[in-house]
């Protein structure tokens, strides 16, 4: 899968107080018992969640989560697993072995749901649950118009700039954009107003996706020859030409060097930028307008919670609750606090310390525009003919239209030869 995926946790790391790893079922607690100082036994019915990313975000997670559910006596503990996908292939049907949830990231929902193993979410809570979430990301988490998925936080792409070197107000249109672009970019000299990675394709969505085009859609067929799709890489090809070679390494390094003035990227980016010492402007993506009078609409990769069958036909009431809890406006405040996340709860936003975020609350913004990037396993091998179009186009120079037809017939092919 693309870096951006493997970065898609969001950027500090925080500070747990979770306890180790437990076994899922019930564990005994001591609970004191006023002036006579009894102890009284009390179950305390453990869920457990697999995961395969950040620690320090599992933690905050759990202990807003836990805190929640104290007097319900329900435990959640997060439990890491690599290469977490195979994991669940092996045990998803496993209740002894398996676990009652998962938390990753949407794009693998369509596997996972056309293996049978996971309950639709509204199988065990009502939508007035999920009534704040933003509809971006309860749209993320469904599959052939069942959703399997709760949202928990989510990211896009933004338009990231340092302030000491850019001049003026960043424009709101991508015309006056590249405008910008070819009056600040000197290629002889290495510096450039804007760098981005302009061949990959979750880097080229937005204008894809802007334009009307898609990589694939919905019922999982390639869209590479589309008009509309064939439109926006000829306009993204005069960006290309402006931007470097648009490989990941040189446009950060051009950046965090202070050699681009802009680059389009996610929060993966932060950390090294604060260490280069930049002085951070951000931008929605979708404060953008193409000529064609649409916004800039990314990709976005949305975290979420999906519930095995088997726990939630055998323990519905206590998956309920913990769904419920981490439904709740308070996860995406400490997300977003201790973790520098952009909560799929829309009230979480109501928070002064969130609200205050630049950071997320231009992620928030864009996400009116965005679009979740397609959960049908038929994604997983179309970044190959995608980017090898867009190579052909920007550093090839090959027709747009020739290259395109070439390559949406690649994307055919390794559809057909998944089945």
């Amino acid at each position: 899968m693309k870096r951006f995926l493997a970065c898609l946790l969001c950027g500090c790391m925080t500070m747990g107080l979770l306890a180790g790893c437990g076994e899922k079922g019930t564990e005994e607690t001591q609970k004191s018992g006023g002036d006579d100082a009894k102890d009284t036994q009390q179950e305390t019915e453990t869920v457990v969640i697999w995961h395969d990313g950040d620690e320090g975000i599992m933690d905050t997670i759990a202990n807003c989560v836990n805190q929640e559910l104290k007097e319900e006596n329900i435990q959640v503990t997060f439990e890491k697993k690599s290469g977490l996908t195979d994991q669940l292939q092996l045990y998803g049907n496993d209740e002894a072995n398996g676990p009652d949830m998962y938390l990753y990231a949407h794009d693998s929902l369509g596997m996972l749901a056309e293996m049978g193993i996971l309950a639709p979410i509204t199988d065990v809570i009502s939508e007035s649950d999920e009534a704040d979430m933003l509809p971006m990301t309860l749209e993320a988490g469904t599959y052939k118009n069942t959703q399997y998925m709760l949202p928990v936080y989510f990211e896009t792409l933004l338009f990231m700039y340092n302030k000491d070197l850019w001049e003026g107000e960043v424009p709101g249109t991508t015309d006056e954009l590249l405008a910008y672009m070819e009056q600040h970019t000197d290629t002889a000299a290495g510096t450039y107003a804007v760098v981005n990675q302009h061949s990959t394709a979750y880097n080229v969505a937005p204008f894809i996706n802007g334009f009307g085009g898609y990589i694939i859609n919905e019922e999982a067929e390639p869209g590479l020859n589309l008009q509309e799709t064939k439109d926006a890489i000829t306009y993204n090809q005069k960006f290309a030409a402006l931007q470097a070679d648009g490989d990941y390494n040189t446009v950060t390094t051009l950046f965090n060097d202070g050699k681009a003035a802009a680059i389009v990227g996610g929060p993966w980016l932060v950390t090294g930028i604060k260490a280069a010492g930049i002085d951070l402007g951000i931008k929605s993506l979708s404060e953008f307008t193409l000529p064609n009078g649409e916004k800039l609409a990314p990709y976005s990769g949305v975290q979420g919670v999906g519930v095995m069958k088997y726990a939630a036909e055998n323990r519905k009431e206590t998956i309920a609750s913990v769904l419920k809890a981490l439904a709740g406006a308070q996860v995406g405040v400490d997300l977003a606090v201790n973790a520098n996340c952009a909560p799929a709860n829309e009230k979480s936003y109501e928070d002064e310390q969130v609200a205050s975020n630049e950071m997320i609350s231009a992620i928030k913004t864009t996400a009116e525009t965005a679009q979740p990037m397609p959960n049908v396993p038929q994604m997983s091998v179309m970044w190959g003919p995608a980017e090898s179009l867009l190579a052909a186009v920007n550093k090839s120079g090959e027709d747009v239209n020739e290259a395109a037809d070439q390559y949406q017939k690649e994307a055919e092919s390794a559809i057909a030869d998944m089945q």
